[in-house]
């Protein structure tokens, strides 16, 4: 195994809700924070639509990574891969290159479900609410993982919702 973890980054409902039209379906400031504090200067992988939506394109401070179905597919500064395996050991390659422990994967859905199987590690924000979605985080065994960090976050101005912010590394 290698010393560069597969990460997977997410946000989500208590009924596992991630995303709706496109778009998260809360405002949680201080969830977006951690994002960037975690992935900055870490390669990260994406599907084409979660490409499309963010705000700016590529995450800045990132090597910027998309799988699309569509061989021709252009993302302007980003990589483009076809398969997940390819876009896995892109990001594990560029990891190594820049000497960072990590890699992730950013969503959505259908990437989330291919690359769960192999992800070394999880960093999961469990947002305190069910919430209308129509893209969702895959079921994974819980028993696999272990809890190695946990850091609670009150609703406030900045956060809509409460939530706890956990990551979960595979066990052995």
């Amino acid at each position: 195994m290698s010393s560069i973890k597969l990460c997977l980054i997410v946000a989500r409902a208590r009924n596992g809700a991630i995303g709706k039209d496109g778009d998260l379906p809360w405002r949680l400031s201080d969830d977006l924070i951690h994002f960037k504090q975690t992935t900055r200067g870490c390669p990260v992988i994406m599907g084409r639509k979660t490409w499309e939506s963010l705000p700016v394109q590529p995450l800045p401070g990132r090597d910027n990574i998309v799988l699309s179905r569509d061989g021709q597919y252009a993302a302007p500064q980003a990589r483009v891969y076809t398969s997940s395996p390819a876009a896995i050991a892109a990001g594990r390659a560029l990891a190594a290159a820049a000497s960072k422990p990590e890699f992730f994967v950013v969503g959505g859905e259908a990437i989330y479900a291919a690359a769960l199987p192999f992800a070394d590690r999880l960093y999961v924000t469990e947002v305190d609410t069910e919430i209308e979605g129509d893209a969702f985080f895959p079921d994974f065994d819980t028993a696999a993982f272990a809890e190695t960090d946990s850091r609670h976050v009150e609703a406030n101005e900045k956060n809509q919702f409460s939530f706890t912010i956990r990551t979960l590394d595979r066990l052995a």
